[in-house]
């Protein structure tokens, strides 16, 4: 499963960033060819990123085109003659489980981790299929993209049944759900509220457009400290009640309540290395 809070997508035509990206802190930096980059720029960003990889590929992710693009076939292309890879993939606007395994199988033992971008209602129709590819650690919900296809607004009320939707097929698979980025740049009471909701829906991280939403994101997405001490308490008390049901600071603690907390604690660390 993904192994970050918080991932932060930089422009892969804007390689002068990169490190800068990196520094901020996120547990998955994405070099994106997709969106961020002007059709005559791909060539040039396609590059950039694979020399980033070849000189440190550790906590970097690739955003490639679409597969139904000219664009994305290159990048594929140009992926399966690199040296090295990134720590992850995201292959966007899938609508068929097809299109990763077309990624998985040309890419062979090498492929890093899969994480597709839901962003239509057929993709969605599909998702349960799409996350259950092997190789894939993640799904990402493409807000966005998502919203174009229905005329609405990147906003939380029309968007919460898709979002749901990909958190049931994200756990139905046994991957993490990634949410869409928080586009209000100048909006953190916006953010931190947007991170809890998609937290209490179920999301396990959440992407960022811009470093200054990392440290809200971290905030929401990685167990406090007082989360972990309770955790690890309820984890010792159901171990030395044989493993049955037993009364906990006042409510039941079962095995499925015990499955919660354990995996708060496997959330320890995740603003790693995918």
């Amino acid at each position: 499963m993904l192994a970050a809070n918080s991932l932060l997508f930089v422009p892969g035509s804007r390689a002068d960033r990169f490190a800068k990206a990196r520094a901020a802190g996120a547990g998955l930096t994405i070099i994106d060819l997709e969106d961020a980059v002007a059709p005559g720029d791909k060539e040039s960003a396609r590059s950039a990123a694979l020399a980033q990889f070849a000189d440190n590929a550790s906590g970097w992710a690739l955003r490639i085109n679409a597969l139904t693009t000219a664009a994305g076939i290159t990048d594929l292309a140009a992926l399966i003659a690199a040296e090295t890879m990134p720590a992850a993939l995201l292959v966007p606007m899938v609508e068929a489980a097809t299109e990763v395994e077309v990624v998985a199988k040309a890419l062979g033992a090498r492929c890093p981790a899969l994480i597709p971008l839901i962003e239509t209602p057929r993709g969605l129709r599909h998702a349960v299929a799409i996350a259950a590819v092997p190789g894939v650690t993640a799904v990402m919900f493409g807000g966005g993209d998502f919203a174009g296809e229905l005329g609405v607004a990147l906003a939380w009320e029309p968007l919460l049944g898709a979002r749901q939707a990909v958190v049931l097929a994200a756990a139905e698979a046994r991957v993490a759900a990634i949410d869409v980025p928080f586009l209000g740049l100048d909006d953190p009471a916006g953010l931190e509220h947007e991170c809890r909701a998609a937290k209490a829906l179920g999301f396990h991280a959440k992407a960022a457009i811009h470093p200054a939403q990392l440290a809200a994101i971290e905030a929401a997405f990685a167990p406090s400290a007082a989360e972990i001490a309770e955790a690890e308490e309820a984890i010792a008390a159901y171990a030395a009640g044989g493993e049955r049901a037993i009364r906990f600071k006042g409510r039941m603690l079962e095995a499925p309540v015990v499955k919660r907390y354990r995996a708060v604690l496997s959330r320890q660390g995740t603003n790693d290395d995918a």
